[in-house]
């Protein structure tokens, strides 16, 4: 008798944009941040209405640039978690695991990486 639901093998339909940044730390610890958002209204009309960073010392460079929690903000709530993570030989920058369909990386949130990456360079 055949199982009428199988389990998943082999690969699964999601990805995830990692962008590395070239950056080695004394303090891995204090290259550690991410997003918490405080949202309004609920399942399809959530949205983020502030972005605060908790985490190292780059969570109080990222909390204080006001331009760039202003473009979180405007994101939905998946592209609006970002978390930041240091590797061996630099800095992980990513957000939510998505499918095929939702997978995308548009304008806006380039741009909030690039600054991202920048206050990580300028740290």
């Amino acid at each position: 008798m055949q199982d009428p639901n199988p389990l998943p093998w082999g690969a699964q339909d999601r990805f995830q944009a990692h962008f590395i940044v070239k950056r080695q730390a004394e303090h891995p610890l204090d290259l550690t941040a991410r997003t918490i958002l405080q949202t309004s209204g609920r399942f399809g009309t959530k949205k983020v209405s502030k972005v605060e960073w908790q985490g190292g010392k780059i969570a109080d460079t990222l909390n204080s640039d006001s331009v760039l929690n202003d473009l979180i903000a405007q994101q939905s709530v998946d592209d609006a978690t970002i978390t930041i993570d240091p590797t061996s030989k630099g800095v992980r920058i990513y957000g939510k695991w998505k499918n095929s369909f939702e997978f995308k990386v548009s304008k806006a949130q380039f741009e909030i990486f690039d600054k991202i990456a920048g206050h990580i360079k300028s740290f």
